[in-house]
């Protein structure tokens, strides 16, 4: 997958396939903008002849009816064509940015879990907010506005020139330097922004981290340390945006000096062709006229191109992210169909896991079966491979070697759904999702009805916290509204409430007190009875009545057997449970 850099050189014009794919969905309505947009610009060029018109009649003496009509009827169909193109582009932005965030939190919620994790949060919604935005012209108004523009410059250089050939010589010496300039600075400026986007996104990134382990950060008298992170990429993207902003008032004043000296030139050389009787003033006037109109296309051009350009850096941005591996959701087995009733119901078979950069592997050659009733706990020192084992159940990683089977079915015959509709999950972290208490509960199985919801928090313990709540189960989920010991067995609830044959728990009991480990083992015990259920486990209360209990170290599994046979043949987890008394309910070794 390729990454950004902001040391790279701003995008070349051949990328500018990338931002069409943005736009190709919206092209009729794009097409539609820009008929208006021209239409617009026909009554625009218009606008001086009429007044030259008008100027000529009055020495004529014939009736200025005609030509004043004419006027009113250019400004109000340039009024009218104006408001619709507006309206219409402005929606076709709108759908482009929507398409473009859509489509990256589907890749999001869809990409393996190692290639989010090598990503940080604020990086993800940086991509997701900011540069969707800078989509919002480049791949809509701009485009239109290029070819408008262009097409106004070149309508108005030709009327012109039918006007007067040597005035129309004296702008085009202005309208000349001005393209060689902005082509000469034009991509410095759009480097500038794309290193300023790239800062943002890193900033982003410090700052989710540091606000998500804000506790942690002002315990540790870190907050100095954290805001000199985040301002040190505030300074990268302020120092990239004031180069963007010197760029771009440079070009500006050079180029609109050049623009309103040829204005000058233009006014100084007609007035001497008119007084020596080579033209006449309401040819003057109307030059003028264009002349000034003129400016209009030529600074739409310079910033619709500088839109452009940003918004190919950003399309690249978001593209990088569209190219996250995705996880399989195209079933090739059904598994009901394929499965055989003597298989155990997860079987791992010389299973080797490697990460990414990694030299070690984290799991070496594990062979492991995973029966469909009792309850299961894996216990080991800190980098025994414990998380790789159950991601690697969970489908979270893909063994470089080995398999791994569902009811007898390989996982490489099942696609990532297929397989996790047989397993509930707890992870480490214990996180709640947006919203209510109940929200929360039946995150993992929506279709739960009140009484399957009151069961679980009984089984756990919850029902008198949460109806002891101003709005019960409609109270929103936040760090205040329960204990960190209540939100764990919410987050074990939406594990239980879940049908599945295997619930896996990853530490659900490591940082708990002991009435809210006494409800998880009571959870666990039931679910046990007429299930699976595998614990990674840091205490010896919720280790000790285990059916099995698998015992690892560097990356393999060097024992398996109950409580009394483990303390009798097994070293390491003799040492685990006397050194670290955990009789006491202590906490084990950290977990890898």
């Amino acid at each position: 997958m390729l990454e950004s850099d902001a040391s790279q050189p701003a995008p070349k014009w051949s990328n500018l396939r990338v931002l069409s794919e943005f736009a190709r969905p919206h092209l009729p309505s794009l097409l539609l903008g820009l008929v208006l947009a021209l239409c617009g610009s026909a009554a625009t060029l218009a606008t001086p002849m009429v007044t030259k018109w008008v100027l000529d009649t009055l020495d004529t003496g014939a009736s200025l009816k005609g030509p004043i009509l004419t006027l009113v009827v250019l400004l109000i169909v340039g009024a009218v064509l104006g408001c619709a193109q507006w309206i219409v582009l402005g929606t076709a932005a709108e759908k482009v940015v929507f398409d473009a965030r859509s489509s990256l939190v589907r890749r999001f919620l869809a990409a393996t879990v190692p290639s989010l994790q090598s990503r940080s949060v604020g990086e993800l919604v940086t991509r997701v907010t900011s540069d969707t935005l800078l989509l919002r012209e480049a791949a809509s108004s701009a485009a239109v506005n290029i070819l408008n523009a262009a097409a106004l410059t070149i309508g108005t250089i030709v009327l012109m020139g039918v006007l007067d050939l040597p005035l129309l010589g004296v702008t085009m010496v202005a309208i000349v330097f001005a393209s060689i300039l902005f082509a000469v600075l034009m991509p410095r400026i759009s480097a500038a922004e794309a290193r300023t986007q790239e800062s943002l996104g890193q900033l982003g990134g410090v700052l989710e981290g540091g606000l998500r382990a804000i506790r942690t950060v002002k315990v540790s008298l870190a907050e100095d340390r954290v805001g000199a992170l985040v301002t040190n990429n505030a300074s990268d993207a302020k120092k990239h945006a004031i180069t963007a902003v010197r760029v771009s008032a440079t070009a500006w004043t050079v180029a609109w000096t050049a623009i309103q000296g040829s204005i000058i030139a233009i006014l100084g050389f007609g007035a001497w062709r008119v007084a020596d009787g080579e033209m006449a003033v309401s040819t003057l006037i109307a030059f003028l006229l264009y002349a000034f109109t003129l400016m209009g296309p030529v600074s739409e051009l310079a910033q619709n191109v500088t839109s452009v350009q940003s918004g190919i850096a950003a399309a690249i941005r978001i593209r990088e992210m569209q190219s996250l591996p995705t996880e399989q959701y195209d079933e090739v087995v059904d598994v009901v169909a394929k499965t055989n009733a003597a298989a155990p119901l997860i079987e791992l078979r010389d299973v080797t896991v490697s990460y990414h950069g990694s030299n070690q592997p984290a799991l070496r050659d594990v062979s492991l079966v995973i029966p469909t009733r009792g309850h299961m706990a894996i216990v080991g020192p800190s980098g025994a491979g414990k998380t790789t084992l159950l991601s690697t159940v969970l489908r979270f990683v893909e063994p470089r070697s080995g398999e791994v089977l569902l009811h007898g079915v390989g996982y490489d015959a099942l696609d990532h759904r297929a397989v996790r509709e047989s397993l509930a999950y707890v992870e480490q972290e214990t996180p709640v999702v947006p919203g209510t208490i109940r929200e929360n509960v039946v995150f993992s199985h929506p279709d739960a009805t009140d009484e399957e919801v009151q069961a679980v928090l009984r089984l756990l313990r919850l029902d008198d916290a949460i109806e002891a709540l101003p709005n019960g189960l409609d109270t929103a989920l936040t760090a205040t509204s329960l204990s960190g010991g209540q939100r764990q067995r919410i987050a074990m609830a939406r594990a239980v409430l879940r049908p599945s044959a295997l619930l896996l728990l990853d530490e659900a009991t490591a940082q708990v007190d002991t009435l809210t480990e006494a409800a998880i083992v009571d959870a666990i015990n039931e679910r046990a009875r007429t299930g699976a259920v595998v614990t990674i486990a840091h205490r010896l209360s919720t280790v000790r009545d285990a059916d099995w209990i698998v015992v690892m170290e560097d990356g393999r599994i060097r024992n398996i057997g109950n409580h009394d046979e483990l303390m009798d043949k097994d070293d390491l987890y003799r040492d685990m449970v006397v050194a670290g008394r955990l009789d006491q309910g202590e906490a084990m070794l950290e977990d890898c």
